[in-house]
């Protein structure tokens, strides 16, 4: 039988070997019954055989535990839900897009009212950032746009373990691509030797280490693919060339 619903007059009627849950939605599509349903948890895919699960399930697709991390379903046109451990989602039913994870902090409530969002990120941006778990700032200074990203990780090797990570936002982003990177403290190398390409920049009164780091021709930005996550990523890469060189 074809998966087509244009082959078909009602869809209660028809079994779907396979369905993935948010082109249905982004298509405001209704969810047909499947026997599969691909579902969308942070950026990993995963497939379900039932459309009813519950918040817990849903954390354990991706290895999570409700103690340790909250479950959002995001919905087309609405803000982001809850999903309680024990609650049940009704993939027919509840029109869900995807799913986002937060891990929990004991201190989020005292940080989170200090935290600054002199302005927004596109949607896609700030639940990656809130994935995440890191405590995050959007500022302005002097006419730039700044992303501030506390307690980011760096690699073993460097002469700190975690960082305060700042980013320019260009006024064109996503279009615009985001280029180099920030840090506060600054990084050195256990060997002593100097970091390449690198100066200071004040911050909002904040002097940070300016890494300049650049894409190239192999790897342009590509609008529409890259984002905040795929620059992160090159951030990586950047720190791991360092030690290497």
């Amino acid at each position: 039988m074809s998966n087509s619903p244009e082959s078909v007059n009602n869809l209660e009627d028809v079994l779907f070997e396979e369905v993935e849950l948010e082109e249905y939605i982004r298509a405001n599509k209704p969810v047909p019954r499947a026997r599969r349903y691909v579902i969308r948890i942070d950026k990993e895919k995963r497939v379900v055989h039932a459309p009813e699960l519950t918040g817990r399930q849903i954390l354990e697709l991706v290895g999570k535990a409700p103690d340790e991390y909250k479950l959002y379903e995001h919905f087309r046109g609405r803000q982001p839900e809850p999903v309680g451990p024990d609650q049940e989602v009704h993939l027919h039913k509840h029109h869900v897009e995807r799913f986002t994870t937060m891990a929990k902090d004991t201190t989020e409530g005292r940080v989170e009212a200090a935290l600054r969002r002199e302005f927004r990120l596109p949607t896609a941006d700030e639940e990656y950032l809130d994935s995440l778990g890191f405590a995050w700032e959007t500022l302005k200074d002097h006419g730039s746009l700044w992303l501030l990203v506390h307690e980011w990780r760096i690699k073993a090797g460097y002469n700190v373990r975690t960082v305060t990570l700042a980013l320019q936002i260009p006024g064109a982003y996503p279009d615009t691509q985001i280029d180099m990177v920030y840090f506060q403290p600054p990084l050195e190398r256990p060997d002593r030797r100097p970091i390449a390409a690198t100066c200071t920049q004040l911050i909002s009164g904040q002097t940070f280490q300016r890494w300049s780091r650049h894409r190239t021709s192999v790897n342009p930005w590509r609008a529409g693919v890259d984002d905040l996550s795929t620059h992160l990523t090159l951030v990586d890469e950047w720190l791991t060339r360092e030690l290497m060189r």
